[in-house]
């Protein structure tokens, strides 16, 4: 108990609902809604998007840890005045081979970016919300997607937090961009503009809307430098970030007060811009 904030509504969580939109594309996105009762003023929102990304988010309490810190922010983040929109993308599991496997998806296109946008636009329908106050957050491929939303679409996302993202989908070094399979392609030229093209930095030019960057500095899945080089891009085009790189952690954070660093942090950013109980 005295690892949990003394203000986390342990006595007082929201029951999730369960919602589905449609996709740009006609193709059906479901969703959990987290939104706290009470008061007729309009909230500020909230999307929070997995990474992984083969994930499904559930109306509880997660299996895997990751994301049981996840679904706990977003009941924390509920009980602090905002709707939050937990969003099962493309690419996710759960939904079939076609959901799993979309076409023009990642390095390819990142086509499972309009269903995050689609999240937002059922948000700016959903009468409790005020349109002009949406935030976005997410880790791993969820970060990946945060720095997509504010750099493609600052008209709709208004701040985020990207906790250790991919911000250059062409220097990833998964297994699909070593040197062999790079070679493999029929087309490298093509292919790597088309990674490029379906990354956050070839939009910093678009990007407008203030980002909190997190990653810890022994990260193996995403190399450090992917956060290092945005930095500097958005510093460049005087786009407002704060950065904070937590000493000796990975990917997975493995010591508990990471966590709540993060968290903490989100949650203090969140309120700067987006002002829940104004």
């Amino acid at each position: 108990a005295d690892q949990i904030p003394s203000d986390f509504p342990t006595n007082d969580l929201v029951v999730p609902q369960l919602v589905s939109f449609r996709s740009s594309d006609g193709f059906t996105i479901q969703a959990t809604l987290f939104a706290a009762h009470g008061g007729s003023a309009k909230k500020p929102a909230i999307i929070f998007v997995h990474g992984g990304p083969p994930r499904q988010m559930l109306l509880t309490w997660h299996y895997f840890d990751y994301y049981d810190y996840g679904y706990g922010t977003n009941q924390y983040l509920a009980s602090r005045g905002y709707v939050v929109l937990s969003v099962n993308y493309r690419l996710g599991i759960g939904y079939g081979h076609d959901f799993q496997y979309p076409p023009h998806a990642g390095r390819l296109g990142a086509s499972e970016y309009r269903d995050v946008l689609a999240a937002a636009r059922y948000l700016q329908r959903d009468a409790r919300v005020d349109a002009r106050r949406i935030g976005i957050y997410g880790g791993s491929y969820g970060g990946y997607l945060t720095a997509m939303a504010l750099a493609k679409n600052s008209d709709v996302f208004k701040v985020g937090v990207d906790t250790h993202g991919v911000h250059d989908m062409s220097i990833w070094g998964d297994d699909s961009t070593t040197t062999e399979k790079r070679y493999q392609q029929p087309n490298l030229k093509a292919f790597m503009r088309e990674a490029w093209l379906s990354s956050p930095d070839a939009y910093v030019s678009t990007w407008k809307s203030p980002v909190l960057l997190i990653q810890g500095d022994d990260d193996r899945n995403v190399q450090f430098h992917q956060m290092v080089d945005l930095v500097q891009r958005l510093r460049l085009a005087h786009v407002p970030y704060q950065e904070i790189v937590i000493p000796n952690e990975i990917h997975g954070f493995l010591r508990w007060h990471s966590w709540l660093e993060d968290d903490q942090a989100s949650v203090d950013f969140f309120a700067k811009y987006l002002r829940p109980g104004r």
